[in-house]
């Protein structure tokens, strides 16, 4: 009862607990130190109690007695041997020594019995144990759910790091297309880059000739009025009638003008062709279906596409026989003859015909494999140089389909592209000079494109072949095809 009365005593009247750093007012009233200024900053300053005005200047002192008393109830219930039912000795209110048996879910903490009187009395509150059970089941609820949510991160992660890796892959596949694309577009941009300063040089040297002559004629007038002028102030200013009579009567005035003669300078003349090369090749570039990973569109061939071959036979390598009108050839092990100045060092032979213009298809049926089928510029070297038996699509002008046993490589300016082994017997090449496309096809068991070549062709091409010792090629021919010119014939100027 005692210690009952003795905490009442010490309760402060504002927050209703013990006294935190007590404070003494003039009228003898004990507070919280900041209870009491909290207070005056809400009611202002006057007692709580009394309504005493607190004197203006003075300031409020720590009562030093009644924090000693404090200090000896706060440390008294500690030495209590019986603590009582609790969670343990150290799990005592702070404000008033009493074991936290209680739970307030109002103010989410730990209370004592005195709390549950003063300042939780309206608020829900339960035993320590029971809010622990349900604490249990939440967190682990709440642990399960994690777990859950652990797994389906984990695989989430493996799929991002999936969707990385072959978006990696991609972009490096794509960045060597584009790479290639932008390198066989080079050459073709550096020779219309120079045609066309040649070309805009050529129409300013004549417009500027054309405009020297003008500017003679104009000068030549200026110089014939300043004159005539200069001659009648004279006249003006004789003073003898009769010699100004028969001068002004001989006096005749300076030719018409006549209109300014345009100059011929048209921008849009000049522009024209190179507009249209520029859209040609960013067709070329930007082409849909032209990427790496999209097929090639299936060849679509009119009645005149269609291109019956021969092989020339000044060109084939010494080892290779030409029979059946030089349709078909073979390369043999005995050599047929003494090399020639055009004749292929490497074991390749060329056709009769070339292209500069237009869509062409022709079709090749190969005894096995291990034969190149491509085409090239007229520049193709005969020559052998270095370890290799062809030189079709090791350099900037040829392009050419290599078939192996399991395998295809389409080679370009010394790149090849490696692809999928197919069957390599009866072979289609589209040359689509337009739009600058050559697709290689097989043609059985069924039609397939096996790779297209995107570039601009700027010079005649020539289809030329490469075959192993022993290994057959035939030129298909099919009845209604027309014969292409010849290189002579085919060039355009």
């Amino acid at each position: 009862m005692a210690a009952q009365l003795l905490e009442e005593k010490l309760t402060c009247a504002i927050c209703l607990g013990l006294y935190q750093d007590p404070v003494t007012l003039p009228c003898g009233h004990n507070f919280c130190g900041a209870c009491i200024r909290d207070w005056w900053d809400r009611c202002g300053k006057a007692c709580p109690e009394c309504r005493e005005p607190f004197p203006d200047g003075a300031e409020l002192r720590r009562n030093v007695a009644l924090s000693g008393v404090l200090e000896v109830v706060h440390a008294g219930p500690a030495q209590d041997p019986d603590p009582g039912p609790g969670p343990g000795p150290a799990a005592r209110c702070p404000r008033h020594g009493r074991p936290m048996e209680l739970f307030c879910r109002t103010e989410g903490r730990c209370v004592c019995s005195v709390c549950t009187v003063h300042e939780c009395r309206l608020h829900e509150r339960a035993l320590l144990d029971a809010e622990r059970l349900k604490r249990e089941a939440q967190l682990r609820a709440s642990l399960e759910v994690t777990q859950q949510q652990a797994t389906q991160a984990e695989g989430q992660l493996l799929e991002l790091q999936k969707q990385r890796s072959q978006i990696q892959n991609s972009a490096c596949i794509l960045a060597s297309w584009v790479s290639g694309k932008f390198s066989s577009l080079l050459r073709a941009l550096e020779m219309q880059h120079t045609a066309a300063l040649r070309s805009i040089d050529v129409a300013k040297t004549q417009v500027l000739a054309q405009a020297r002559d003008e500017e003679q004629r104009l000068r030549g007038h200026l110089e014939a009025v300043a004159r005539h002028g200069c001659r009648i102030r004279e006249l003006l200013e004789q003073v003898d009638e009769q010699t100004f009579l028969q001068e002004s009567q001989l006096l005749q005035p300076p030719g018409p003008l006549g209109p300014l003669t345009p100059l011929q300078w048209d921008e849009d003349q000049q522009l024209g062709d190179l507009k249209q090369l520029l859209s040609r090749l960013c067709g070329l570039l930007l082409e849909e279906g032209g990427h790496p990973g999209a097929p090639a569109k299936p060849v679509d061939l009119g009645p005149m596409d269609y291109r019956n071959l021969t092989f020339d036979p000044i060109s084939a390598n010494r080892h290779f026989y030409l029979s059946s009108r030089d349709q078909q050839v073979k390369h043999c092990r005995q050599s047929q003859g003494p090399g020639g100045p055009g004749r292929f060092e490497l074991w390749q032979v060329q056709c009769t015909q070339s292209f500069q213009a237009g869509h062409h298809y022709w079709e090749v049926r190969a005894s096995d494999h291990s034969v190149t089928l491509g085409v090239s510029y007229p520049q193709l070297s005969r020559c052998r140089v270095g370890p290799h038996t062809d030189n079709i699509g090791r350099g900037p002008c040829s392009w050419g389909l290599c078939v192996q046993e399991d395998s295809l490589q389409a080679w370009h300016n010394g790149q090849a592209q490696r692809l999928p082994g197919v069957s390599g017997r009866l072979l289609g090449m589209d040359l689509d000079l337009a739009s600058g496309c050559l697709t290689f096809y097989s043609l059985e068991p069924q039609t397939q494109p096996l790779y297209t070549f995107h570039t601009l062709f700027n010079q005649p091409l020539t289809p030329v072949f490469w075959l192993l010792e022993g290994r057959t090629l035939t030129l298909c021919h099919q009845p209604g095809a027309v014969f292409p010119p010849g290189p002579q014939e085919g060039v355009l100027s």
